[in-house]
């Protein structure tokens, strides 16, 4: 009985010593990284830029709107730009002008809903270019209706582009990023993940999830020492592609595609980890979240 007890108490001591250091190491981290937020934020981003010069860098959904303008810009940059769409002429138009401006590019049709397709065309990539060092997840889909008219097909299908493709294709490039320590993470999010918006309760719902992977994922990364995996995760407002048809914003007009490009871009050579655009909303959020509870 006596043997028991001590064996109790041990066990109940170790389990607060556990309780403590994790304790201390979330406060530890939490402090070392809004220093760091704190110190580069004074510091302009055109002295924080990286080169991605040599650097294969795949963009989904870039045949057209801000995807297909990050991918010219990254090639601009020297970047070996990989692009995927399901949109055979506008992987055409995007292949034709960064090789007109003397870039590196190839272009793969792949339906990013299709786990399987995602799969088999990564591991093309993988056999014929290389190890993929910059992903960004940014093909997104939505329908733009009410919640009672959604059809059920149609949210199934918001899902499968705008959060399970992030599983898969990550997946797919990770483990080599992890291998090498290098590689660089973008999520292309939306305001919508922070907050919800009128005829988007299929999009919001699903950005609201890709938030969520990002940042487990940052975390998981960290733990386990992977600093040289940069993850930037980006919340932009409504942008005007044509995606948002049958959404009328009220806050603020649509932004415009050239304008979010040139901030992606930015961020993420700077190795921004959140860039909320327009900035102002950064302050503006935690006021109109308030207003709903």
């Amino acid at each position: 009985m006596f043997h028991q007890m001590k064996g109790h108490k041990m066990m109940t001591l170790k389990k607060g010593i556990h309780v403590i250091y994790d304790l201390l190491l979330f406060i530890s981290l939490a402090i070392v990284y809004f220093t760091e937020a704190v110190v580069l934020m004074l510091i302009p981003r055109r002295y924080r830029a990286k080169s991605i010069k040599g650097e294969i860098a795949l963009i989904t959904g870039g045949g057209s709107g801000i995807g297909k303008l990050i991918a010219i810009k990254f090639a601009k940059l020297g970047a070996h730009v990989i692009v995927w769409d399901i949109n055979k002429n506008g992987l055409a138009e995007v292949a034709e002008q960064i090789k007109k401006i003397g870039g590196k590019c190839w272009t793969y049709c792949c339906d990013i809903g299709d786990k399987e397709a995602v799969y088999h065309t990564a591991k093309t990539i993988q056999i014929e270019i290389g190890n993929v060092s910059l992903l960004v997840n940014n093909a997104g889909y939505v329908y733009g209706k009410t919640f009672m008219e959604l059809p059920d097909c149609e949210i199934e299908q918001t899902f499968k582009v705008n959060i399970l493709s992030h599983y898969w294709i990550t997946k797919s490039f990770l483990k080599d990023m992890i291998k090498n320590n290098h590689g660089h993470i973008v999520t292309i999010a939306s305001v919508a993940g922070l907050l919800g918006i009128y005829k988007c309760t299929d999009y919001s719902a699903t950005k609201f999830a890709a938030i969520g992977c990002h940042e487990s994922l940052f975390t998981e990364l960290k733990m386990h020492g992977y600093e040289g995996i940069h993850m930037t995760l980006v919340c932009p407002y409504l942008i005007n592609t044509g995606m948002f048809k049958g959404v009328k914003p009220r806050l603020i007009p649509m932004l415009e595609p050239e304008y979010v490009a040139e901030e992606v871009i930015a961020g993420v050579l700077a190795n921004e980890k959140l860039i909320i655009l327009p900035n102002i909303l950064r302050y503006l959020l935690p006021f109109i979240t308030a207003y709903y509870q």
